[in-house]
């Protein structure tokens, strides 16, 4: 079996692959002053109610965009599971090329994102919302074109809370209508229906630029929330996959 790692900002997904069907996948916090052993048992302890054991994991890969983890994790994986995991980076064998100006500063989740998504879908962008919203666009012929990055969407709604005096935490739904009948709806449909309105300006702007079909790919953890007409699929388990598949472009092991 194979262990995937996509540590975010928020989240840490965590995904266990028995060839190439995802058995199991979790979600822990990211808390930046937990030890390599705090994860280590929290993630074992999930194994144990999944009833897995850990001694089945053959290999692992992980992907960051927290550097400030990337030690921990590395440590954790060899102290609980003795394997030294795949670090994702522009320098891993992808099936795709960059044409992006330093690649060495595009994000690990990205990276992986547009492998798992061209696989499926061939031309492709890429709409990851979480903690930022980001869109990748990737070609016909497996090219890294470049994309954008916004503010999540509850990042933009703790923005609002943290520097508005009167404006405090609040749910965060889709709204009923655009029209807001108290202060909570006005703030959910400022947020949810604006991030709708940013996401198809610069869908349709990258759709133009690109001058060619593609399948617009929604994943991360807000992106049920904008359920809409403009993603042709939504796959919260991305991330996962292209992590297991860049393990099998870089490792070749039949024990696992």
């Amino acid at each position: 079996m194979v262990l995937t790692l996509d540590i975010g900002n928020t989240n840490v997904k965590i995904g266990l692959f028995s060839a190439d069907v995802i058995v199991n996948s979790w979600r822990i916090s990211v808390i930046p002053q937990r030890t390599a052993d705090e994860y280590g048992t929290t993630i074992l302890n999930l194994f144990k109610a999944a009833g897995v054991d850990p001694a089945q994991v053959k290999g692992i890969i992980m992907s960051s965009v927290v550097p400030s983890l990337n030690y921990t994790f590395e440590h954790m994986c060899g102290y609980y599971f003795g394997i030294k995991p795949i670090t994702v980076d522009c320098t891993v064998r992808t099936g795709i090329t960059f044409n992006y100006y330093n690649p060495t500063e595009l994000g690990a989740d990205r990276i992986v994102n547009c492998v798992a998504a061209f696989k499926q879908y061939g031309a492709c962008v890429i709409v990851d919302l979480g903690t930022a919203t980001t869109l990748n666009a990737v070609s016909s012929k497996g090219v890294f074109l470049g994309g954008a990055i916004a503010p999540g969407i509850k990042t933009g709604l703790d923005s609002l809370a943290a520097n508005a005096a009167r404006l405090s935490r609040i749910e965060l739904v889709k709204p009923l209508a655009a029209i807001g009948r108290n202060t909570v709806e006005n703030m959910q449909s400022g947020v949810v229906f604006g991030t709708i309105g940013l996401l198809r300006e610069l869908i349709g702007r990258i759709k133009e630029e690109m001058g060619e079909s593609v399948t617009i790919v929604a994943t991360g953890g807000m992106s049920e929330l904008l359920d809409t007409e403009l993603f042709d699929v939504i796959d919260r388990t991305l991330t996962l996959k292209g992590l297991k598949l860049l393990y099998d472009m870089n490792v070749q092991r039949e024990d696992i």
